[in-house]
């Protein structure tokens, strides 16, 4: 329920206002003179004041430059009976919403009053959306070694306009890895724009670009600017930059190359100072050999490459996500053990989004803060992980049974037969990963696989 405060030495001004305001469920505060309302202000959190100009003990105008520099995100309406042009003026100036003559109108009142309270909302929800968006290198988050590599990339490209190429899969953090450099660079008040080339046909992709003139083709009923001229003095991100048309890039490599560029249908040439960084899923080396991307376009903007690695391969940054993102929505939950063990072993095929979708799922749906790992086997919609604990539990036993009474030889050799098998289960039958969690190249694991015959469906190259 929004807050008012009235400011006037007349009584019955102070009434009749804040009889129409309480019966508009507002919360109404009043004060005979300035200095009782910046008391009533200091105590209260008010969100928009009527205040008067002609006031015992201080004016109204000395009361309203004090409360703009007090309580910035206050409105502030003046009233008076004896109101002008130049006095209404200076208000404005000071910084007051506007100016009501008396006798107050009822319904201006009313409208003013929804007007500024509306206005205040707007400027907190940007407020809320800047904080959101106002990215810095400690938002790329987490504490593996890829993390702590792109966080020191991403610092030191934000000192120079150097281009920057960021490869990864899909949701894993490339748009945010450009947004910091932004931020974090001298472009940082300037705009932001980015374009998903794959998300724009080819028909349209060189009028998203460059604009177009009125008239350039059929549906173009007005001249338009395009995404380089919108992020003139900022940055340009090129999402799914692999996606572009051949054409397209011809356009772009010239724009890079020119720092120049011509709307569709138009002849006027425009200056651009613009830093681009490109994004995508695709090998674009490969692509180059295939021809379908301009290998001289991928040398231009491959000047500083960054990868961004799958959230499978980096699995101890899951929990710091995760409690980001919850953080972010207002929600405080505690991670047991066995819930941290499912989020680490889920292989995450979606990513940070992936995960980020979790987090809101979490925040919907689930009623205290704490979450076990039964909480997020049902969130994860993980069936079959009691099964493979059970699995788990009774390979972990074997590896310890049954080998007392043998010799050393096939006691080892047991013993390396029964871990094998446990780990390859653990690791979801895959070889390379599995090498990698014991610490052997793999071929020694193909060796050893055959050595002690092990049988397992589950087992892949990769």
């Amino acid at each position: 329920m929004p807050s008012i405060l009235i400011i006037d030495d007349e009584p019955g001004i102070r009434v009749t206002l804040a009889s129409i305001l309480e019966d508009e469920k507002y919360k109404v505060f009043t004060s005979e003179d300035a200095l009782a309302g910046i008391e009533t202000l200091k105590h209260e959190v008010i969100d928009l004041v009527f205040l008067d100009v002609l006031l015992p003990k201080m004016g109204g105008i000395k009361a309203l430059e004090i409360i703009r520099q007090e309580w910035p995100v206050t409105e502030i309406v003046m009233i008076s009976g004896h109101a002008n042009i130049e006095m209404s003026v200076s208000a404005v100036k000071l910084g007051a919403f506007d100016f009501l003559e008396k006798p107050l109108s009822l319904d201006k009142v009313l409208t003013i009053c929804r007007n500024a309270l509306a206005i205040k909302k707007l400027r907190e929800e940007n407020k809320t959306l800047k904080k959101i968006y106002d990215f810095k290198s400690e938002d790329i988050i987490g504490t593996s070694a890829a993390i702590r590599n792109i966080r020191e990339t991403a610092k030191q490209a934000a000192a120079s306009d150097a281009r920057i190429l960021i490869t990864g899969e899909n949701g894993s953090g490339k748009e945010v890895i450009a947004r910091v450099v932004h931020s974090c660079s001298s472009r940082a008040d300037s705009p932001f724009v980015d374009v998903n080339c794959a998300a724009i046909p080819e028909t349209l992709i060189e009028s998203e670009l460059f604009g177009h003139e009125k008239g350039a083709f059929t549906d173009a009923v007005s001249t338009r600017k395009g995404r380089f001229e919108l992020a003139h003095g900022g940055t340009l991100f090129l999402d799914e930059i692999g996606d572009m048309s051949l054409s397209a890039q011809a356009k772009v490599l010239r724009v890079i190359q020119e720092q120049k560029l011509e709307r569709v249908g138009g002849e006027k040439t425009i200056e651009t100072d613009v830093r681009i960084i490109a994004a995508t899923n695709q090998d674009l080396e490969k692509a180059c050999k295939e021809g379908r991307f301009r290998q001289d376009l991928f040398f231009r903007l491959n000047v500083i490459p960054i990868h961004s690695p799958p959230l499978r391969e980096r699995k101890e940054d899951i929990p710091l996500l995760l409690c980001h993102f919850l953080n972010i929505l207002k929600k405080e939950i505690k991670l047991e053990s066995e819930a941290i063990e499912l989020l680490t072993g889920h292989d995450w095929p979606g990513n940070v989004r992936e995960l980020k979708n979790l987090a809101e799922r979490i925040a919907v749906m689930h009623q205290g803060d704490v979450i076990n790992g039964k909480d997020i086997g049902k969130l994860l919609n993980i069936k079959e992980k009691k099964a493979l604990n059970t699995a788990q539990t009774g390979m972990e036993t074997a590896l310890l049974s049954n080998i007392l009474d043998l010799n050393y030889n096939d006691a080892k050799d047991s013993f390396e037969k029964n871990y094998l098998e446990f780990q390859l289960l653990k690791n979801n039958g895959i070889i390379s990963r599995t090498a990698e969690a014991i610490g052997i190249y793999p071929t020694n694991l193909h060796a050893k696989i055959r050595k002690y015959g092990i049988k397992t469906s589950k087992n892949r190259e990769q």
